[in-house]
């Protein structure tokens, strides 16, 4: 074989290979996607207890999420360095300035004590301007609780203390409205 069919082969093998691995990346993409109303869900269809935990409150006193049940709750998981969370944040607070009386806004910002502190995360609140309640995992034990393993991570937990959805990433306002209303329902 000269070199230039050797090519023309090294080159179709090649395409083929790319349409293999687009095909199998799409349809993996869409048999995994995630449903976002079925998250809170067993295998029974039944609500999950939503897993407590204790954080501490801007003043540095102990906050229970049970001590927040009988109200829908929105728990989101943040930290002042990560660009996605700070995306969402004002989406959380104009909708906190809507729906504080009715829902419960649990904005818990985890603590490493390195990259970010209680500090650094009251000051980007308080530069930002946001009115919401800021909670802070100092021993990630919220964290651990919910299994958090990339920020932002938002559950909607309804007032008997249930998960209903959670959403990954930074949420947009619409998005966070719909599920609001899926917990106040």
């Amino acid at each position: 074989m000269n070199i230039k069919i050797k090519t023309l082969i090294g080159i179709i093998a090649f395409a083929v290979f790319l349409g293999t691995v687009f095909w199998g990346y799409t349809y993996l993409s869409n048999t995994n996607k995630l449903n976002t109303n079925t998250i809170g869900l067993s295998q029974k269809n039944v609500l999950r207890a939503a897993p407590d935990f204790t954080v501490i409150d801007e003043a540095g006193n102990p906050a229970k999420l049970s001590d927040f049940f009988g109200k829908p709750i929105v728990l989101n998981f943040w930290a002042s360095w990560c660009p996605p969370c700070k995306s969402e944040m004002p989406h959380f607070n104009k909708i906190y300035g809507d729906k504080k009386d009715e829902v419960v806004f649990l904005m818990v910002d985890l603590v490493d004590g390195e990259q970010e502190t209680t500090e650094t995360g009251l000051q980007y609140v308080g530069d930002q301007g946001f009115d919401f309640p800021v909670y802070f995992d100092t021993n990630q034990e919220a964290a651990t609780a919910y299994e958090v393993t990339s920020i932002p991570t938002t559950y909607f937990i309804n007032a008997d203390g249930k998960i209903v959805t959670k959403y990954q990433g930074a949420v947009d306002e619409d998005s966070l409205n719909k599920d609001i209303q899926l917990i106040m329902d």
